[in-house]
């Protein structure tokens, strides 16, 4: 099917707002936050400003929905890498790769820090139980559940999440300048992530 076929059928108003959403992720992931605009948008979609004014309201109302959009995604890439924690003989390798596909592929980098430098972060909320979550997995997984505090674990998700978001903003082209592989963070975070877990009195 043309694109210019796929411009020109009539949509329901839900498949409209989730094309418009899928055309604003795309702009996100490639030019960044100030190309999520209504016009660019609409002229990616072939439709007019006024249409995407009738779905969200205003820009705003078109971001804030890519941001309710893309957290969900997030929660739920957290769920499965929880869920395969729990079964995967080959966590924690499978568990950072899941979290850090969800922030580099999935667009959660540059979508949280988006959301930090809007100075909103209710956006987030929606995270709090995927991210509790993980850390009731890592315990299960990897700790004796009478040894690591809720403190260990806790800073073991930090230490994932901070990593992640890290190497999806900067982790290229610091790789490149180290002459490192693509998986290489993954690799070192994966092999740090069991400290976390060890007895305290170790």
């Amino acid at each position: 099917m043309s694109i210019e076929r796929v411009r020109r059928r009539r949509r329901t108003p839900d498949e409209a707002r989730l094309e418009a959403l899928a055309a604003a992720r795309v702009r996100l992931l490639d030019g960044g936050p100030d190309s999520v605009t209504l016009k660019a948008v609409a002229d990616d979609l072939g439709v007019t400003h006024a249409n995407l004014i009738h779905h969200f309201g205003s820009a705003e109302g078109l971001q804030s929905a890519l941001m309710g959009s893309m957290v969900a995604d997030l929660s739920n890439a957290l769920d499965t890498a929880i869920a395969r924690l729990r079964t995967d003989d080959g966590a924690p390798l499978e568990l950072i790769n899941a979290v850090f596909d969800a922030f580099a592929e999935g667009g959660a980098g540059k979508l949280a820090a988006w959301i930090v430098l809007k100075g909103d972060l209710t956006h987030l909320e929606p995270v709090r139980a995927a991210v509790n979550g993980l850390v009731h997995a890592i315990a299960d997984k990897l700790g004796d559940p009478s040894s690591p505090s809720h403190d260990q674990l806790s800073s073991a998700v930090l230490f994932i999440a901070l990593s992640a978001f890290g190497d999806a903003l900067i982790g290229a082209p610091l790789r490149d300048m180290l002459d490192q592989e693509n998986d290489a963070s993954r690799k070192v975070v994966a092999g740090l992530l069991p400290y976390f877990v060890l007895k305290a009195d170790r």
